[in-house]
């Protein structure tokens, strides 16, 4: 017949190795998700400001990387574009953002998460 004594303590250890990795990960995913959340709306905020009535897509760029510098920091802001296309049928403003996907901790591979916002543009008539 085979003791038992301290097997406690290894299951405690796999077990608490198991739980950590798992909650680690889903902390990391959590994080992904905020940072391609906060891109996004950062790029339709800039799309809907580029779309105003005297503005331009470099200013809605430039507000995109305001928003996104002051959210998660300048290294997200680095490659933000802007221009007219048409979206539906409409004329529209289009920012998109490429940024890295934070795989490990804040860190990950460059410009593999890309994001795009649209917004209607503004006519004033005369």
């Amino acid at each position: 017949m085979r003791r038992d004594d301290g097997s406690a303590a290894v299951e405690f250890v796999l077990v608490g190795v198991l739980l950590t990795a798992l909650t680690l990960g889903v902390i990391q995913l959590a994080f992904a998700l905020h940072v391609r959340n906060t891109l996004l709306d950062a790029a339709a905020e800039g799309a809907r400001f580029a779309a105003l009535a005297g503005n331009s897509p470099e200013d809605g760029a430039e507000r995109t990387r305001q928003l996104i510098t002051t959210a998660v920091g300048a290294d997200y802001a680095a490659a933000v574009s802007a221009g007219y296309t048409e979206y539906l049928g409409v004329p529209a403003t289009e920012v998109t953002v490429s940024a890295p996907l934070p795989l490990a901790g804040p860190f990950g591979p460059p410009r593999s998460l890309e994001v795009t916002g649209h917004a209607a543009v503004e006519a004033l008539d005369g």
